[in-house]
């Protein structure tokens, strides 16, 4: 078994040379059909004979660089493993192998901010047995990415946490249109044109300070202290005098454990760079003390390196598409940290840019509907889908219980039914845990109609469908 066991890692290893040899210089076409086909393949221990339909041969090294064809290399794939793989699954497989993420990281810095927010606040201090209260200016730094660019403003994603300090004091509301606890001051800085601020003076009790010529200042837009996600934004006109070829995030459509993440952020305030790792854990729930109520938020385990002043920033795949939000990390162990999940980043940013570009002054911040259902997951496996090398974890979602008067009871869901899939407005959603129907009452509006399937006694049935009325939704925290 040894032995079997290091000649698979040895062919690995050739094949993952052959193939980075391949796509780095072959390109990726399909052989045409009317080409010769391949017939044979032979190892010989130190080269591989390629037989065709024609009689033709061709020998490739095991032990140096060579070129191959999509075809020849995927025969002798299926040869050396056994493996029943499709052509087409083969090279989506197999189509980054040997991949320099450097192009994806070179796009997504156009898309980078890092942040400085500015408080009002009061701390206490103990001198000997008595508490001493100082009232001051505070500084605090965090990191973003650029969500949307309109003709007036651009928009970016930042942690509410970084725009947001529970010790702000009364005269942090003084000209601030947020309140107590926002921050009063919010300057942005893009890739490249960054500069630290320098102190320029006091007011009374509190210094002030300086952000230099590349400081951009942006406006508070609306957040989330339960999902730790907020929305501000600055003129347009101020940020592409700066710099005129921003760009707004790519959003992926998915991630999944194993997948590269490239977390950038204003690390220890020292600027924006980079860090790469992998996702860890496609979702867990972790406690975060954000305003003295330690709460608890879903989130993405990475092994990522992350640190203070990495806070908002992007967390991104090998594509360069958004993944997350990095947010939090383990003090004790680097290996260890989080970011708000994909669903919830643009889930909450869509919402609050909605209801910011509504027209309607009273309303802002983010609005969602309570579904009204309480659940129990059970049956929880873990999924493989070979043609996409990738799997996730699912779950059937039992409903436990359900509120009178609720969304749930309006679609006639009663305990013990699973609900299989969710319906909003034009799109259909296969859900496969729990926590997905959160995720997409995140996109609920006013006049969409809502509608499920579900089996109940082992039969599958479908809701009538329920339309939501702006009575149904409420501020979201």
């Amino acid at each position: 078994m040894q032995k079997t066991s290091a000649k698979r890692l040895i062919g690995a290893a050739v094949l993952a040379v052959l193939l980075a040899c391949f796509f780095l210089f072959a390109g990726c076409a399909r052989t045409d059909e009317s080409d010769p086909y391949v017939t044979n393949v032979v190892n010989t221990g130190t080269e591989i004979v390629v037989t065709y339909s024609d009689g033709s041969t061709k020998s490739i090294s095991t032990v140096q660089e060579v070129s191959a064809s999509a075809q020849e290399l995927y025969e002798y794939y299926k040869t050396l493993y056994g493996d029943e793989l499709t052509y087409d699954e083969f090279l989506q497989k197999y189509l980054t192998v040997g991949a320099d993420n450097s192009a994806a990281v070179g796009q997504v810095l156009l898309s980078s901010v890092k942040f400085y927010t500015e408080f009002y606040e009061t701390n206490w201090t103990l001198t000997g047995n008595w508490p001493t209260r100082t009232d001051g200016t505070s500084v605090y730094t965090g990191s973003g990415v650029i969500y949307k660019i309109d003709e007036d403003y651009v928009y970016f994603i930042t942690n509410y946490h970084v725009v947001y300090s529970s010790k702000a004091n009364a005269n942090n509301a003084t000209g601030n249109a947020n309140g107590q606890y926002i921050a009063r001051g919010i300057y942005c800085y893009l890739y490249g044109s960054e500069n630290d601020f320098e102190r320029a003076g006091t007011n009374g009790n509190y210094a002030t300070y300086d952000y230099g010529d590349y400081a951009i200042e942006c406006e508070y837009v609306g957040g989330s202290l339960t999902k730790d996600i907020a929305l501000v934004r600055a003129k347009t006109a101020d940020v592409t005098a700066i710099r005129s070829d921003i760009r707004e995030v790519t959003f992926a459509d998915g991630y999944s454990v194993g997948e590269t993440a490239i977390a950038v952020g204003n690390a220890e305030g020292e600027g924006i760079s980079v860090t790469e790792g992998i996702v860890s854990v496609a979702s867990e729930d972790i406690n975060l003390n954000i305003d003295g109520t330690t709460r608890s938020y879903r989130s993405m385990r990475i092994d990522s390196a992350i640190y203070g002043g990495n806070s908002g920033g992007g967390l991104f795949n090998a594509q360069g598409e958004l993944i997350g939000i990095t947010n939090a990390g383990d003090e004790e162990d680097q290996n260890i940290n989080y970011a708000v999940p994909l669903e919830i980043v643009r889930g909450v940013a869509d919402n609050i840019y909605h209801y910011a570009a509504d027209g309607d002054a009273s309303t802002n911040g983010a609005y969602i509907p309570s579904f009204g259902a309480s659940y129990n997951a059970k049956n929880s496996r873990y999924v493989y889908d070979s043609a996409s090398a990738s799997g996730k974890i699912v779950e059937d979602i039992e409903v436990r219980s359900v509120e009178s008067g609720s969304v749930a009871a309006a679609l006639g869901l009663q305990a013990g039914d699973v609900i299989t899939s969710l319906t909003l407005g034009d799109a259909e959603y296969t859900l496969g845990r729990s926590y997905n129907i959160a995720d997409i009452l995140l996109s609920a509006r006013a006049g969409d109609a809502i509608s499920c399937t579900y089996t109940r006694g082992g039969e599958s049935a479908e809701s009538g469908s329920y339309t939501l009325s702006q009575g149904d939704l409420a501020s979201l925290a």
